[in-house]
Protein backbone atom coordinates (compact mmCIF):
# COMPACT_ATOMS: atom_id res chain seq x y z
CA UNK A 1 0.00 0.00 0.00
CA UNK A 2 1.45 3.39 -0.98
CA UNK A 3 1.69 6.32 1.44
CA UNK A 4 -1.05 8.28 -0.35
CA UNK A 5 -3.36 5.24 -0.10
CA UNK A 6 -2.62 4.94 3.62
CA UNK A 7 -3.33 8.66 4.12
CA UNK A 8 -6.65 8.37 2.27
CA UNK A 9 -7.70 5.24 4.18
CA UNK A 10 -6.93 6.80 7.56
CA UNK A 11 -8.17 10.26 6.54
CA UNK A 12 -4.70 11.40 7.59
CA UNK A 13 -2.75 14.56 7.00
CA UNK A 14 0.76 14.19 5.56
CA UNK A 15 3.25 16.45 7.33
CA UNK A 16 6.48 15.67 5.49
CA UNK A 17 7.86 16.18 2.00
CA UNK A 18 10.79 14.48 0.30
CA UNK A 19 9.99 10.92 1.38
CA UNK A 20 9.65 8.08 -1.12
CA UNK A 21 5.90 8.25 -1.72
CA UNK A 22 5.96 5.25 -4.07
CA UNK A 23 7.21 2.75 -1.49
CA UNK A 24 4.99 -0.29 -0.96
CA UNK A 25 4.22 -0.59 2.76
CA UNK A 26 3.44 -4.21 3.65
CA UNK A 27 3.44 -4.40 7.44
CA UNK A 28 2.76 -2.25 10.49
CA UNK A 29 3.48 -2.03 14.18
CA UNK A 30 1.09 -0.23 16.52
CA UNK A 31 2.75 0.73 19.81
CA UNK A 32 3.41 3.56 22.23
CA UNK A 33 6.43 1.80 23.75
CA UNK A 34 9.52 2.15 21.57
CA UNK A 35 10.93 -1.05 23.09
CA UNK A 36 7.96 -2.89 21.53
CA UNK A 37 8.71 -1.26 18.18
CA UNK A 38 12.34 -2.33 18.45
CA UNK A 39 11.19 -5.96 18.78
CA UNK A 40 9.39 -5.55 15.43
CA UNK A 41 11.63 -5.76 12.39
CA UNK A 42 10.11 -5.93 8.93
CA UNK A 43 10.97 -4.53 5.52
CA UNK A 44 8.83 -1.64 4.19
CA UNK A 45 7.04 -1.18 7.50
CA UNK A 46 5.12 1.59 9.20
CA UNK A 47 4.61 2.54 12.84
CA UNK A 48 1.31 3.66 14.33
CA UNK A 49 1.74 5.48 17.63
CA UNK A 50 0.35 8.06 20.00
CA UNK A 51 3.77 8.84 21.46
CA UNK A 52 4.78 12.33 20.39
CA UNK A 53 8.51 13.00 20.63
CA UNK A 54 11.65 12.94 18.44
CA UNK A 55 12.60 9.51 19.83
CA UNK A 56 9.80 8.06 17.68
CA UNK A 57 11.60 9.20 14.53
CA UNK A 58 14.98 8.03 15.82
CA UNK A 59 13.51 4.59 16.58
CA UNK A 60 11.86 4.48 13.16
CA UNK A 61 15.19 5.28 11.51
CA UNK A 62 17.04 2.62 13.52
CA UNK A 63 14.42 -0.02 12.63
CA UNK A 64 14.19 1.10 8.96
CA UNK A 65 10.52 2.05 9.38
CA UNK A 66 9.49 4.25 6.45
CA UNK A 67 6.20 5.75 7.69
CA UNK A 68 5.05 6.99 11.11
CA UNK A 69 1.36 7.65 11.73
CA UNK A 70 0.41 9.62 14.83
CA UNK A 71 -3.07 8.76 16.11
CA UNK A 72 -5.72 10.33 18.34
CA UNK A 73 -5.48 13.72 16.62
CA UNK A 74 -1.90 14.38 17.68
CA UNK A 75 0.02 16.71 15.37
CA UNK A 76 3.83 16.58 15.23
CA UNK A 77 5.90 19.59 16.19
CA UNK A 78 8.18 21.20 13.61
CA UNK A 79 11.27 19.55 15.14
CA UNK A 80 9.75 16.10 14.64
CA UNK A 81 8.79 16.88 11.04
CA UNK A 82 12.23 18.32 10.27
CA UNK A 83 13.99 15.25 11.71
CA UNK A 84 11.70 12.91 9.77
CA UNK A 85 12.34 14.79 6.52
CA UNK A 86 16.09 14.63 7.16
CA UNK A 87 15.80 10.85 7.58
CA UNK A 88 13.39 10.32 4.63
CA UNK A 89 10.57 9.13 6.88
CA UNK A 90 6.98 10.04 6.03
CA UNK A 91 4.92 11.43 8.92
CA UNK A 92 1.12 11.35 8.92
CA UNK A 93 -1.48 12.12 11.57
CA UNK A 94 -5.06 10.93 11.92
CA UNK A 95 -7.93 11.63 14.29
CA UNK A 96 -8.54 7.88 14.59
CA UNK A 97 -7.62 6.02 17.75
CA UNK A 98 -4.84 3.43 17.36
CA UNK A 99 -7.22 0.46 17.45
CA UNK A 100 -9.36 1.81 14.60
CA UNK A 101 -6.34 2.83 12.50
CA UNK A 102 -4.78 -0.62 12.90
CA UNK A 103 -8.09 -2.30 12.09
CA UNK A 104 -8.57 -0.32 8.87
CA UNK A 105 -5.03 -1.14 7.76
CA UNK A 106 -5.47 -4.82 8.63
CA UNK A 107 -8.65 -4.99 6.54
CA UNK A 108 -6.65 -3.70 3.57
CA UNK A 109 -3.92 -6.32 3.94
CA UNK A 110 -1.37 -4.55 6.15
CA UNK A 111 -0.42 -7.12 8.79
CA UNK A 112 2.11 -7.17 11.57
CA UNK A 113 3.96 -10.15 10.28
CA UNK A 114 4.60 -8.65 6.84
CA UNK A 115 3.92 -11.84 4.89
CA UNK A 116 0.62 -10.83 3.32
Amino acid sequence: MRIDEIAALLEAQTHTVGHDSGIDIRSACGADLMSDVMAFSKENAMMITGLMNPQVIRTAEMMDIRVVVFVRGKKPQEAIVALAEEKGIAVLSTELPMFAACGKLYEKGIHGRGDS
